[in-house]
């Protein structure tokens, strides 16, 4: 029988499947996309097609560790690349100075939501099929009762920061798709400077962006 969260994770399939297709074809086809930007694309499609998969029993293959690594490695992949990116004039010129680190503290904050995003993709598999491993354990005869108790506490500890993990990491997000899907559409007559550029290229890239932070953040408050 149908329940409103099947209703709401069928939505977020078919949400996720036309991002995971949005992004893969920026990946794959756009013609003088840089490698980073390449890169970007594909992890975009490789998160986006996860998610879309979780709900679903064939999701449940995801949650090991190698999946959460990949996806770690992701979150690290954009902050760590803004930082090594080297920043250029108009000239194309190196810059150095305050305005390599001006630029360069820009384009870590730019590269942040796509990587809490990672990051709170490798966090949901990390956690959705191990919150009650320990659960069951039945203890032997013998057994003090104050060890019960303290295994009880230990777990409500843990079970309040993995809640505070997730609830920091979804008013990120929340906060991030207001961002974007806010924002008015760049004009592609302006294309003068690097972020305009960009813009022409990719001009629903905000809205992608917006989406897969907005179904992100729904789906670290869903059962899955």
């Amino acid at each position: 029988m149908s329940t409103p969260a099947d209703a709401v994770h069928g939505m977020l399939t078919v949400l996720f499947a036309l991002l995971a297709a949005h992004a893969l074809r920026h990946g794959v086809r756009s013609p003088g996309t840089a490698l980073r930007d390449r890169v970007d694309h594909l992890l975009h499609f490789a998160m986006a097609a996860a998610m879309a998969a979780m709900p679903w029993g064939v999701g449940h293959s995801l949650s090991g560790r190698t999946t959460v690594a990949l996806f770690t490695a992701a979150a690290v992949w954009f902050p760590l690349t803004a930082l090594h990116r080297r920043t250029r004039d108009g000239a194309g010129r190196t810059t150095d100075g305050a305005g390599r680190t001006a630029n360069g503290a820009a384009d870590v904050l730019h590269r942040l939501p796509p990587a809490v995003g990672m990051a709170a993709m490798a966090w949901m598999l990390r956690t959705s099929h191990g919150g009650a491993a320990h659960s069951h354990e039945t203890l032997a005869d013998g057994v003090p009762a104050a060890h019960h108790t303290a295994a009880l506490g230990h777990g409500a500890d843990a079970s309040a920061t993995a809640a505070g993990i997730t609830g920091l990491l979804t008013v990120y997000l929340l906060a991030c798709a207001l961002r974007s899907l806010t924002r008015p559409m760049p004009s592609l007559r302006s294309a003068t400077d690097t972020a305009h550029r960009a813009a022409a290229t990719d001009p629903y890239g905000h809205v992608r962006d917006g989406a897969m932070a907005l179904g992100t953040a729904v789906m670290l408050l869903m059962p899955h």
